[in-house]
C-alpha cells in the first residue's frame, strides 16, 4: 500500500473507530461486537506502525476511549488509569516477553495472569480506611465522580480492616446469571433490553440518580493497587493478598507464573474454562509481578510496558442444522430456534441457539438440514454465522413461521413494520407473567402490592396461572410468600377486591390489546359503555370511529373473537369484576372538533385529568402542535410547544381560561 492509500484508509478507520468508541464508552450502546472493534483498531495500529509519519496525537491508538458524562463532577486521577495493549496470538505474547527481557537486560521475569473482566474500570480512594471517593476511568486522566453510585455496591467495603490511605483499581460488572434475569425482567416490563453485561454495568454505574443504580445487580473485583502510603510490598501478588486481607473482593482468577511458558499455559487454561465462570471476560491479562521491574519498564502515554491483554478469538465450528422449532417468550414473541448436531465451541457443548426472527432466517438463507458455521458471540451467546452452501445435497427443507402459537394455538401475527411474530392469546401460559404484570399495573387495574416479584412467586408456586386466578387468591396463599406476611396479604386482598369496581376503561387497558392504550380505552368505554357492546362491535363499525385506524380496529375485533378472550372475560364476570362504564353519559359536546395540546406544569389539574375532561366534552388531545391544533393549554415552564404555537398563531390559554371554558 502506498502512503496516499494508507493515509486515506487511516483517516477512514479513525472516523469509524471514534464513532464506535463513543457508542461503547460514552453512550453504553455498542453497535458492533468487541471483536469487530478490536479488528478495526488492530488494522489502524498496523498501518500506523508501517507509516509512523501518519501517527497523530488525536488518533484512538494514542488515547483512552472514554469521556466525562455531563452531570457528573470531574475527578483528576492521581495515578492515571491506563488501558492495555491488546494482542490476539500466542506469538504476540512471546514477543511481549522478549521486549520485556530486552529492556531488563535478559533478567528473568515472573508474571501474574488474570481474567480480563468485561466491565467498567473504576478507582476507589480510602483515607484512614474509610471510602471517601470513587471515579470512573474516563479518559484515563480525568474520570467521573460516581461515589454515591458505588456506595450501592455491596462488595465495596465502606470501611477497611486497617486504617490505611490507599487507592485501588477495580472492574464493576454484572454477573452472567444476574444479567440474564435483569434483561428478562426488562422484557416483561416492556423496557429496552441491554445489549450485553458490560454496557448494562456501565450504564447502571453512570446513572445520575443513585436510586436507579441501587436496583441493578452490580458487583466488583479489585485487581490493582494504584497508590499506597508506606508501601512495603515487592510484588503484585503480595499486593493482591493484602487487598484481600483489607476486605476487598479481589479478582478470583490470578495465577502466579514463573516465566512466559507458564503464563501462556495459564492463558490457555482460562480460555478453556471461561464458560464455567460466573462473570463475563473479554480476555486474559499478563502482568509483570515484581514492582521494581515495573518501575524500570515504565509506561507509554496510553499503556504500561509491563502488562498486556490477550483477546480470545471467537472459535468457529461447522455442524448440522437438524431442525428449526419455535419458542414463545414471555412477551408473546415467537422465536425460531436452531436445533443443532451437538458441537463443542469455546469450551461449551452447543446443541441449540436462537435464530432471532423470520428475517434472520431469510437473510442467512437457512434451510433444515444445512451445514452451518457457528461461533460464540462475545464468548457468551452461540450464533449461526453462515451456511456452507457447497455442502447442500438438495434434501434440505425450507422453514416457515407458524400461523398459530405453538403453545396455546391462538393466531400468530406479524404486523407490518415489525420483525417479530407474536402470539395473540391472552391466556397463553408462555406469556402469563407478562400478561398478569400488565393487568395489575398502575395503568391497568392498579392492584397495589401485586408487582413483578410477587407475581413471579405466585406463578412459581402454582398459585396462579392466568389473569382470572388473581381473583381466586386466598389470604393464606399470599401470606405464605413473606415472613409475618398477614398484614401484606390483607392489604393485597383489599386491593384486589377494590380493583373489581374499576371503570370499564381501566379493564380495557389492562387486557393489553395491541395498539390500545389508556386513552384509546377511555374512547372505547365512552362509546360502547359495556364490555358486551364492545365485544359485539364489527370491524366496519370500529374502523369508522375517528380515533381508530384500520390496524387498531382489526386488532380489537380479532382480540374479542378469540376463545381465550371470551373465556377470560367470563371468569372475570363470575368474579364480579365491573364490565360497565361508570362515567356518566354526557350530552355536552362543547369541545367537539377541537384539538388541545397540553404543555408545561399545570397546578389545578394533572395532565391526565385535563385530558379526560377535554375528551368527556367531545374534544381531543394531541402531543404535538400543528396547524390543526385549536388551543394550547400552557402551564408554568412551557417550552418549545408554546413557541411553535405562537409562531403558528394558535390560541394559547391558561389554566384559568380552561377552568372558565369547562364551567
Amino acid at each position: 500500500m502506498d502512503i496516499k492509500s494508507a493515509k486515506q484508509r487511516i483517516e477512514e478507520l479513525r472516523g469509524i473507530i471514534e464513532y464506535h468508541a463513543k457508542k461503547y464508552y460514552d453512550d453504553d450502546e455498542p453497535e458492533i461486537s468487541d471483536f469487530e472493534y478490536d479488528m478495526l483498531m488492530n488494522e489502524l495500529k498496523s498501518l500506523e506502525k508501517e507509516f509512523p509519519d501518519l501517527v497523530t496525537e488525536d488518533s484512538m491508538t494514542q488515547k483512552v476511549g472514554g469521556h466525562v458524562k455531563e452531570g457528573f463532577s470531574q475527578v483528576t486521577h492521581k495515578v492515571p488509569l491506563q488501558s492495555l495493549q491488546d494482542v490476539f496470538s500466542i506469538e504476540e505474547l512471546e514477543e511481549f516477553d522478549k521486549r520485556v527481557k530486552k529492556q531488563l537486560n535478559g533478567k528473568a521475569v515472573n508474571y501474574v495472569v488474570e481474567t480480563k473482566i468485561d466491565g467498567l474500570s473504576v478507582a476507589l480512594e480510602y483515607i484512614d480506611g474509610k471510602f471517601i471517593r470513587g471515579a470512573t476511568r474516563g479518559n484515563g486522566l480525568i474520570g467521573e465522580d460516581v461515589t454515591e453510585n458505588l456506595k450501592t455496591i455491596k462488595n465495596i467495603p465502606k470501611k477497611l480492616n486497617e486504617k490505611v490511605n490507599i487507592t485501588v483499581r477495580g472492574e464493576v460488572f454484572i454477573g452472567s446469571k444476574e444479567f440474564e434475569k435483569m434483561n428478562e425482567e426488562r422484557e416483561i416490563m416492556g423496557e429496552t433490553l441491554f445489549a450485553n453485561a458490560r454496557n448494562a454495568a456501565a450504564g447502571s454505574l453512570r446513572q445520575l440518580d443513585s436510586k436507579i443504580t441501587a436496583t441493578r445487580p452490580l458487583d466488583i473485583f479489585i485487581f490493582n493497587v494504584q497508590s499506597l502510603e508506606n508501601n512495603k510490598f515487592n510484588s503484585h501478588n503480595e499486593q493482591l493478598n493484602y487487598l484481600k486481607k483489607l476486605g476487598f473482593n479481589i479478582n478470583p482468577v490470578h495465577n502466579y507464573c514463573t516465566g512466559i511458558d507458564e503464563a501462556i499455559k495459564a492463558v490457555k487454561e482460562i480460555g478453556e474454562n471461561r464458560d464455567s465462570l460466573s462473570f463475563g471476560i473479554d480476555g486474559a491479562v499478563i502482568k509483570v509481578d515484581e514492582l521494581d521491574l515495573r518501575e524500570t519498564l515504565g509506561v507509554t502515554a496510553k499503556t504500561p510496558r509491563w502488562a498486556i491483554a490477550y483477546k480470545y478469538p471467537p472459535e468457529q465450528k461447522q455442524t448440522i442444522l437438524k431442525d428449526i422449532v419455535c419458542q414463545v417468550g414471555r412477551t408473546g414473541a415467537i422465536t425460531p430456534m436452531a436445533i443443532l448436531e451437538p458441537v463443542r465451541v469455546a469450551g461449551s457443548l452447543i446443541s441449540k441457539t436462537t435464530l432471532h426472527n423470520e428475517d434472520f432466517v431469510i437473510e442467512k438463507d437457512l434451510k433444515i438440514g444445512d451445514t452451518v458455521i457457528i461461533q460464540k458471540a462475545g464468548d457468551v451467546i452461540p450464533e449461526v454465522v453462515s451456511v456452507v452452501k457447497e455442502k447442500r445435497t438438495g434434501n434440505e427443507k425450507d422453514f416457515t413461521m407458524p400461523k398459530v402459537c405453538p403453545v396455546c394455538g391462538a393466531p400468530a401475527v406479524r404486523e407490518e413494520g415489525e420483525a417479530v411474530t407474536r402470539c395473540t392469546g391472552i391466556e397463553c401460559s408462555a406469556k402469563a407473567l407478562r400478561s398478569i404484570v400488565h393487568f395489575s399495573s398502575k395503568v391497568g387495574m392498579d392492584i397495589d402490592g401485586l408487582g413483578y416479584s410477587i407475581i413471579e412467586q405466585l406463578i412459581d408456586r402454582g398459585l396462579i396461572k392466568n389473569i382470572s386466578d388473581i381473583y381466586t387468591l386466598k389470604l393464606e396463599d399470599i401470606a405464605s410468600l413473606k415472613k409475618n406476611g398477614k398484614k401484606f396479604a390483607q392489604n393485597l386482598v383489599d386491593s384486589i377486591n377494590k380493583s373489581k369496581s374499576n371503570d370499564l376503561a381501566k379493564l380495557i387497558t389492562a387486557l393489553g390489546i395491541r395498539h390500545v392504550g389508556s386513552r384509546m380505552a377511555r374512547t372505547l368505554a365512552k362509546k360502547y359503555r359495556t364490555m358486551d357492546n364492545l365485544m359485539q362491535a364489527s370491524f366496519e363499525e370500529l374502523s369508522m370511529q375517528n380515533d381508530i385506524g384500520e390496524v387498531t380496529a382489526n386488532s380489537i375485533y380479532e382480540f374479542f373473537r378469540q376463545s381465550q378472550t371470551i373465556d377470560l372475560l367470563d371468569k372475570l364476570k363470575q368474579a364480579n369484576v365491573n364490565m360497565e362504564s361508570l362515567e356518566e353519559e354526557s350530552t355536552d359536546n362543547r369541545f367537539e372538533g377541537q384539538i388541545f395540546v397540553l404543555t408545561g406544569s399545570l397546578e389545578k389539574f394533572t395532565r391526565d385529568e385535563a385530558s379526560e375532561i377535554i375528551e368527556r366534552l367531545g374534544g381531543k388531545t394531541s402531543s404535538s402542535v400543528s396547524k390543526k391544533t385549536t388551543y394550547v393549554l400552557a402551564g408554568e415552564d412551557a417550552g418549545s410547544k408554546l413557541i411553535k404555537a405562537q409562531n403558528l398563531g394558535i390560541t394559547i390559554i391558561s389554566e384559568e381560561d380552561f377552568d372558565n371554558m369547562i364551567k
